[in-house]
């Protein structure tokens, strides 16, 4: 089933919903600020991506400029850091099964759904 991490306040997020609305496919929104990923879903979910932790930080965010910019993590403490602070959490992110990406621009979830 294909997911979408959704951020309703967030114009490129509602785009990418739309954007999945007008496939006719099946769905499910996960709004992922109310119900934030474990640790072991953010992890999958990036491997997903095949990015690095740090690629799906928000570094726009106010809690990520006051609290993270300019510091050093790993992988492992940029991943808490998102599952503690889901804001932080690039979006939107659309998955299909084993694939996932982040639709910036909407025109990526073609990658994934065909």
């Amino acid at each position: 089933m294909i997911q979408i991490y959704h951020n309703n306040r967030c114009t490129k997020s509602r785009q990418a919903l739309h954007e999945l609305e007008n496939t006719g496919k099946d769905f499910e929104v996960i709004y992922y600020l109310e119900t934030p990923p474990t640790k072991i879903q953010l992890a999958e979910l990036i491997k997903k991506l095949g990015v690095k932790p740090f690629e799906l930080i928000r570094k726009t965010e106010k809690i990520y400029i006051d609290n993270f910019k300019g510091k050093t993590l790993s992988d492992s403490e940029w991943i808490d850091a998102m599952v503690e602070n889901p804001i932080l959490i690039e979006r939107p992110i659309v998955i299909s099964g084993d694939k996932a990406v982040i639709a910036r621009p909407t025109e990526r979830i073609d990658e994934i759904i065909g």
